[in-house]
């Protein structure tokens, strides 16, 4: 119905108003002329919506993703209708209705599918419609997932509990954006089966470390044997090894890790998106900066911009340019702050929820993340990009672990995919484990979708101090 809709509306738009111009009378059209095309498009379309999965979308599939799905299918859908009526000569061709049909088509399917989401979320939140999950592992990987499950009622999945072989701690908490909640041990990992039965489990999430294999696999089995769905949680740790290739000599198997992604042409291609996007983005927002910089001296003495050395790609050091947060001379007060008992930041990233150095336009300017704006400056210089892990200063790169120095093979960057999946509120840990993961994921794709989903991180500002 949306479909045809779609194209009723955009044959409104070209012959009933005439836009962008008025239809001669030679060329005009009545819209019963369109119908074998409307046919062929209602039919069609989903088909290859259904052949490409739009249909059955996990409910952990992203807005973005989602919506990037069904515009790349429309898109599709529509190549192959021009395509046909191009060789049937008997049909009636128009290049302007078939571009406002897939214009008008997309968004009031988009329209749908969002306000289905909203629709869902509500009643899910309400507590209908709901499965109850299971979640194998109570390790940083279970946390974070029972966290999750917590916080995003609307995804319709009610908590039913974790199983475990260690004990949790009496303390042991959550503390999702919501509350603060201690979900329910329901047995060892061996009671899998019979805690699936006896709860009613209708999805089970597994979040084992990769090390116990045959705990893992167990675990999938039972899911199997019980006719219970799973989800399986990856472990980051062991995605920095999962591109390899694998040659053989005289018989013998030889493993060769492969380094980034990022090389070459596709270093080339990086580069130049920075230099396009960063450009654009510094001349649109020149204005604001001017305003901030003028707010940022109003407030407290000291200049608007402040320039820290950094360590970059390679471990080479480079001036990293911000809009000054805190109080003049305030990295003299870092060692102090560093080793007091009131911190409570990580064992690398120093980073404190309430900073006495900062001043009051700064925590603002920290909160939205405006005070990183600068970067673009290093970005051009080419000293940054966009996206890639964020630059540490050389007191923390010195405390990195042997294998956290991975991370300094890649160009720090403006954003980076941990700042869109919790930001400060992660372990550095699980920080470099999301920076390897993106080194070795790289593409133009993927480094466009971090820079649209870091605007409701900003938004949301969860994890930002």
């Amino acid at each position: 119905m949306l479909i045809v809709l779609g194209f009723w509306l955009a044959y409104q738009l070209r012959y009933a108003i005439g836009f962008p111009d008025e239809v001669a009378p030679s060329d005009y059209r009545p819209f019963r002329s369109f119908l074998p095309v409307l046919v062929l498009l209602a039919t069609l379309l989903p088909l290859l919506f259904l052949a490409r999965g739009v249909y059955g979308l996990s409910r952990w599939t992203g807005l973005l993703d989602e919506a990037l799905l069904v515009t790349n299918s429309a898109f599709l859908g529509f190549g192959g209708l021009i395509v046909a009526v191009f060789f049937v000569r008997t049909l009636y061709f128009s290049r302007a209705i078939f571009l406002y049909a897939f214009v008008f088509a997309v968004g009031l399917l988009l329209l749908w599918r969002v306000g289905w989401r909203a629709a869902m979320a509500i009643i899910r939140a309400r507590g209908r419609w709901v499965d109850r999950v299971l979640v194998v592992g109570a390790g940083p990987a279970g946390e974070r997932v029972m966290s999750a499950l917590i916080g995003q009622p609307g995804l319709g999945y009610a908590l039913a509990g974790f199983v475990d072989d260690a004990p949790v701690a009496p303390a042991w908490a959550i503390a999702t954006q919501r509350a603060v909640v201690r979900p329910e041990r329901l047995g060892a990992c061996h009671d899998l089966p019979e805690v699936v039965r006896r709860e009613g489990i209708d999805e089970v999430i597994i979040a084992l470390p990769s090390t116990a294999h045959d705990q893992l696999y167990w675990a999938i089995e039972q899911c199997r044997a019980c006719r219970v769905s799973f989800t399986l949680v990856p472990d980051l740790f062991e995605l920095s090894l999962d591109r390899v290739s694998i040659h053989a000599l005289n018989g013998l198997p030889l493993i060769t890790t492969q380094d980034s992604g990022i090389r070459g042409p596709n270093a080339a291609i990086k580069r130049s998106f920075d230099l396009l996007v960063g450009g654009a983005g510094l001349a649109i927002i020149a204005l604001p900066m001017l305003i901030i910089a003028a707010l940022i001296r109003l407030d407290s003495p000291g200049p608007a911009l402040y320039g820290q050395r950094r360590v970059g790609r390679g471990g080479r050091h480079f001036t990293c340019y911000k809009f000054r947060s805190m109080r003049r001379n305030a990295h003299n007060e870092y060692a102090a702050l560093a080793t007091s008992t009131t911190y409570t930041g990580d064992r690398v990233a120093f980073k404190m929820k309430e900073d006495p150095r900062v001043t009051r336009v700064g925590r603002w300017l920290r909160r939205t993340s405006l005070d990183e704006l600068p970067n673009l400056l290093n970005v051009l210089r080419g000293e940054m990009s966009l996206v890639g892990p964020r630059p540490h200063v050389p007191e923390e790169v010195a405390k990195y672990e042997p294998w956290h120095r991975q991370r300094l093979a890649l160009m720090p960057g403006l954003t980076c995919l941990w700042q869109v999946n919790g930001r400060s509120d992660l372990t550095f840990d699980e920080q470099v484990r999301f920076d390897l993961y993106y080194a070795e994921r790289w593409s133009l794709w993927l480094d466009i979708k971090i820079l649209l989903w870091t605007i409701p991180a900003v938004i949301t500002r969860r994890g930002a101090y």
